[in-house]
């Protein structure tokens, strides 16, 4: 909290979703794989064929999080709410 009330611009609390990067030898791996990933809850992955050929198969959580917590150096929220986010976060990273 000391951190927070020292600043003086925007500070804002983010929690980036899980991704996972996947190079596949054939289109069908990354089929597969990609049924697999949105079978398993994670809906925001997809399958990307580059210019070369290169077949990236990305798995993505859609489990993020971005809160404003201070304005021009005035927190905006209590210490209990930064708590809250911290449960919340950890929570999302253990669905991760």
């Amino acid at each position: 909290m000391a951190a927070l009330e020292k600043a003086t611009g925007d500070v804002v609390f983010k929690f980036e979703p899980f991704v996972l990067h996947v190079l596949c030898r054939e289109l069908q791996d990354a089929q597969l794989l990609h049924s697999v990933a949105v079978d398993s809850g994670f809906k925001n992955s997809g399958i990307t064929v580059g210019r070369g050929g290169k077949i990236m198969m990305a798995v993505r959580s859609t489990h993020c999080l971005e809160v404003p917590l201070s304005h021009m150096g005035k927190l905006m929220v209590s210490e209990e709410y930064i708590e809250f986010l911290l449960h919340v976060a950890n929570q999302k990273m253990e669905e991760n």
